[in-house]
This record gives C-alpha cells, structure tokens and sequence, in this order.
C-alpha cells in the first residue's frame, strides 16, 4: 500500500469509527440541526485535546506527523477496541514498513498441520494465508461449505467466495454477519502489511464488482479473531450451530487457522452427512 492509498484508508477509517458514536453516549444533546451522522469532527478534537485543525488535517488523510501518544488520545476519543487501536497505528506509525509478498499459494502444508485438520475430524476448519487465500481445509469443511477442491487454486480466495458463491450465501442464517467477521479479520492484515499493494488491488475489484462489499468494508470493522456462534441452515443437514475459533499459525507463512466447533446436536447431524456422502 503507497502512501496515497494508506491516507484514504486512514481517513476512511476515522470517519466511519466517528460516525459511529452516538452523541447522547458522551452527554451531548442530539438537536434538530444535527446534521452530521455521530460526532462531529471539533468534538473528537476536544475529546482527544487536540486542535480541530490537527484532527481534521488526520482525518482528511494528510501527510502530517503523529506520535503514540497523541494516537492513544484519539483512540479513546473514538472508542476503539484493541484490534482497531492497533489498526490505527498501523496505518500511521509504520506507515514506511515494508513487507515482502508472500509465498505462493501452492505452499505445501507442514505434516503437523495437515495431522491438526485431519484430527478434527468433525470440526469443519479452514486454513488461510494472509491474503484470505484457502490453503487447507479438511472433509467436514468441504461438507458444510463447498468442495474447495472443485474451484481453481488461484480463485480460492476466502473473502470473494463468500461474496460471490450461493454456496455461502444461502448457508449462513445472517450471511451479512458472517461476511462481517471475515471482513474484520482481512482489514487487520490490510493494515498490518503496508508494502504489499496486492490489497489495494483487490479491494478495488471486489468494490467495483460486489455493491454488498463494498457497503460492508465501508463499515472499517477490525478484529484480529473474532469469537462467535454461527447458525447455518445447510440444505442436506437442515440447522447447524458452530462456535467459530480463530487461531494464528507461527510460521513464516503468517497463517490463519479457523475452527468451527459444532453446538448441541450438530455434531450428530454431521457425522450423519459425512456418513452419507462417503456412501454414494
């Protein structure tokens, strides 16, 4: 990501998280003339005990400088978890880091966790590399979701086949919140690794081709791992309920290992579908 592009996202960033407070929340009455959705930009500025000229300059994603400390106060100001906080020095602090691309996408798996998919056998669980790019997944995972063996190895991109298979879309209960998460996890890396403009490129596309994406990123959701109870309603199973589990791989690969563990009878109702399937 060159400068350019990490200032828009800055600037994009602060304006959707300021958007977001409601000014009753702070004690500030929500009158008739109100026309700015959440807070106003002085506000923000009085909040973090900055200038409103300072703060609009950040927002409006110029090149100015910025320390730690100054970043805490906005962070504060604007209510950001962890996650987004470390987003926000992502984009600002480390703006000069840059980072290598990364390893091919037919990047052979260790045995250790290609041992880890095949042991949770009724646990459906997807590994991605930093780019969302699908480089291993296990048989429950292509009974719930799709046969990732079937799409081409370039095309297995996590976040376009959520947006653009029917596979996924008609799978997840509210598809929007499950889209949500897997967005909130791909802006981390987005922030995370500067230098690689592949990111840019692809937003653009996804944003250009999918109006539902775009809305989505729009949104700046940032969670490194989020933890949630998805509900499918998968056409051969009927309801399915998963606690989804997030975990980092160590490695040069920077993977990303995700585990749905299934729920209260789920887990029957697919040993049965994979009993089934294995049949015909």
């Amino acid at each position: 990501m060159n400068d350019k592009n990490r200032l828009e996202a800055l600037s994009t960033f602060l304006k959707a998280k300021r958007a977001q407070i409601k000014p009753e929340s702070i004690g500030i009455p929500t009158g008739t003339r109100r026309r700015t959705p959440g807070l106003r930009r002085e506000e923000v500025a009085q909040l973090a005990g900055v200038s409103t000229t300072w703060y609009t300059w950040l927002e409006q994603g110029r090149d100015i400088t910025v320390s730690s400390s100054v970043l805490d106060c906005i962070s504060a100001a604007l209510r950001l978890n962890n996650d987004e906080k470390d987003y926000l020095y992502d984009l600002t602090l480390e703006a000069k880091s840059e980072m290598t691309s990364p390893k091919r996408y037919d990047s052979e798996l260790s045995p250790s966790l290609k041992r880890i998919l095949a042991e949770l056998r009724y646990c459906p669980t997807i590994i991605t590399d930093r780019h969302c790019h699908i480089v291993g997944w296990n048989s429950a995972a292509a009974q719930v979701f799709l046969d990732f063996e079937q799409i081409p190895n370039e095309q297995r991109n996590l976040i376009r086949l959520v947006f653009t298979r029917k596979e996924f879309k008609t799978l997840a209960v509210n598809w929007e919140h499950f889209a949500r998460g897997f967005l909130a996890i791909f802006r981390t890396y987005y922030g995370h690794y500067l230098g690689d403009e592949w990111y840019y490129q692809f937003i653009e596309e996804m944003s250009q081709s999918h109006s539902e994406f775009q809305g989505l990123w729009q949104e700046s959701q940032v969670s490194k791992a989020p933890e949630m109870i998805i509900e499918f309603r998968h056409a051969k199973a009927g309801k399915m309920l998963f606690n989804l589990t997030s975990l980092q791989v160590q490695g040069d690969m920077d993977l990303r290992c995700s585990i749905y563990t299934p729920v209260e009878d789920t887990e029957n109702k697919l040993k049965r579908l994979m009993i089934k399937v294995s049949s015909e």
